[in-house]
């Protein structure tokens, strides 16, 4: 009878990037176009060291493909030190049907979740709440 509460927030993302022979990164925005029912956008910086508090200050969720770390590691250091700093949630998501996560991105993680795109998206929704 009760409707859920909608939500008409925009997340702000960062979702990692960079050498993806197994285009996981294509897959992975392919979930969150497929929920028609959460928005978001994506905040891309040409250098994630760099970027500042004005670049961070927006961002609500920082998405690291754990399958594109060891091709892209120096991204991967710049944005779960961007995160620590900055107190945005780690949201990992695990190699493309792989349970097995570097356990330095582990550690760092608010939340780890696989590539069902409903938990996907309560991920990327509850991650302020495990931090």
């Amino acid at each position: 009878m009760f409707e859920d509460e909608k939500d008409d927030k925009i997340y702000n993302l960062i979702i990692s990037n960079g050498f993806d022979k197994n285009q996981e990164y294509a897959q992975f925005t392919e979930k969150l176009f497929s929920k028609v029912d959460f928005l978001w956008k994506e905040s891309i910086s040409g250098d994630y060291s760099i970027a500042g508090e004005e670049f961070y200050k927006k961002v609500d969720g920082i998405i690291l493909l754990a399958g594109l770390y060891n091709d892209n590691k120096e991204v991967f250091e710049s944005l779960l030190n961007a995160g620590e700093k900055y107190s945005i949630p780690i949201i990992l998501v695990r190699p493309y049907g792989l349970e097995e996560v570097p356990e330095i991105l582990e550690e760092k993680a608010a939340t780890i979740v696989g590539w069902n795109a409903n938990c996907i998206v309560d991920a990327i929704k509850n991650a302020h709440e495990t931090m």
